[in-house]
């Protein structure tokens, strides 16, 4: 196998995420297997909302079978793409609607985890706007020839950041939303520390009272449980109106909404859900992405899931056509299968390089001896219903712990000698195995 490269930050990252079951954030690259129809489809959304379009996708898979995988990996194409790009987990605590403040909670979240390709791991918040200052101030800087110090500078400047802001103020709450920009470019450019940080907390939704706004800003409007998605779509036209593709929300554990007692909160949610979908799919707004991680059952329980709220399902229910193999990725809903075997074992083979890579040995694991395991993980009881992507990783990444910190361990003996055929003598009883498990 062709020798690889990968910093040791990266490899750090993989190895502890993938041991502990969680997705990582960064190195995906080195482990994507499958995926191709999934992926496509969402990159031609993006070119669809660089353009001014906007998507709204739920990805519905199994605990374990990609579904924060696949987010997580077109969150880093995104980025690599100029967009913004914010994710955030659904919780108890974190709602689209919510009686306790749940739906503020998931736009701090998202706020939060605001990301550019120049700063990829959240807070990149402060970072577009000076980024916008700093671009504005060398244009004119060019165009006019003016200096640093020239007082001429700062005035038009100014203007330029009064003509996009007017732009907005013709949007729902875009008037108050241009008053808080034009205020963090004032303490900006005054070197106002006290008023750039009034600002980034009315940005980040962190005024519990419309009084203590007001007296800090002037500005009479909060960011609140009931207006949060619409400054979402304020922030998506700000970012395309500075020189950004646009924004995307990538949002996973959607069971959250499904798990909600309460029949009447739960349908809130459901109904905020359909505003999101209609506002995306009929261009009320533009250059917005939302990208939903949920289970089959969230999507397509009719007593509690989306698909018991007749809105919703009439619009996300698969078409007549679309009938086992023959999936439409241009749909609302991508459904994820697991990976066949042979996409498993490929990224076992990745695997088993990293590993060796990042605490520096030779491999000793063989296909074959690969192949031996992934029958023992597919020949449990159940594992046709239960067997997940990620307790394959984990049990195999397990595995090669075991056997690179106790080098007097035997692969067979790990295993069970009774689960491991015999190592196959050439390439064609190994392409006969795999012909077992339909590779």
């Amino acid at each position: 196998m062709q020798e690889i490269r990968i910093p040791r930050r990266v490899t750090t990252a993989l190895v502890n995420s993938l041991t502990a079951g969680v997705v990582p954030r960064i190195g995906l690259e080195h482990v994507a297997v499958g995926r191709k129809p999934e992926i496509e489809a969402i990159l031609s959304d993006l070119d669809n909302i660089a353009e001014g379009g906007a998507a709204f996708r739920i990805i519905s898979g199994r605990y374990g079978s990609g579904k924060s995988f696949l987010l997580q990996t077109i969150r880093n194409y995104a980025m690599d793409r100029n967009f913004v790009v914010a994710d955030g987990d659904l919780s108890p605590e974190r709602r689209l609607v919510g009686t306790k403040g749940q739906g503020l909670a998931t736009y701090r979240e998202l706020m939060m985890n605001l990301s550019t390709r120049t700063r990829p791991d959240g807070g990149a918040l402060e970072t577009v706007l000076q980024r916008w200052f700093g671009a504005l101030q060398q244009q004119v800087m060019q165009e006019k020839g003016l200096a640093m110090d020239d007082p001429a500078l700062n005035a038009e400047v100014e203007q330029r950041i009064v003509h996009v802001t007017n732009e907005m103020q013709n949007m729902v709450h875009g008037f108050d939303f241009a008053r808080v920009l034009s205020a963090y470019w004032n303490g900006y450019r005054m070197s106002d520390d006290e008023r750039k940080q009034s600002a980034m907390r009315w940005l980040r939704g962190e005024y519990p009272t419309k009084t203590e706004a007001k007296q800090a800003l002037g500005v009479g409007v909060i960011i609140d449980d009931d207006n949060w998605y619409d400054y979402m779509k304020l922030w998506s036209e700000f970012t395309a109106k500075i020189g950004y593709a646009g924004l995307l929300l990538f949002i996973d554990e959607g069971v959250n909404l499904y798990k909600i007692s309460n029949s009447i909160s739960r349908t809130s949610n459901y109904e905020k859900l359909l505003t999101m979908f209609n506002d995306t799919m009929q261009g009320k707004a533009e250059h917005l992405g939302i990208y939903l991680g949920g289970t089959p059952q969230f999507v397509e329980d009719q007593r509690r899931g989306l698909y018991s709220y007749e809105a919703l399902r009439s619009r996300l229910i698969e078409g007549r056509y679309a009938k086992d193999k023959l999936r439409n990725y241009a749909g609302p809903i991508l459904k994820l299968d697991m990976l066949s075997y042979e996409e498993i074992l490929i990224l076992l083979q990745r695997l088993r390089q990293i590993h060796a890579l990042h605490f520096g040995y030779t491999p000793s694991v063989t296909d074959d001896q690969m192949i031996a395991f992934m029958k023992l993980a597919v020949g449990r009881l159940g594992a046709d219903e239960l067997l997940t992507t990620r307790e394959i990783v984990r049990d195999f990444l397990d595995l090669l712990h075991t056997l690179h910190q106790h080098p007097d361990s035997n692969f067979e003996v790990l295993l069970g000698e009774r689960h491991v055929q015999p190592a196959a003598a050439n390439p064609d009883e190994v392409d006969d195995f795999l012909a077992e498990f339909e590779l």
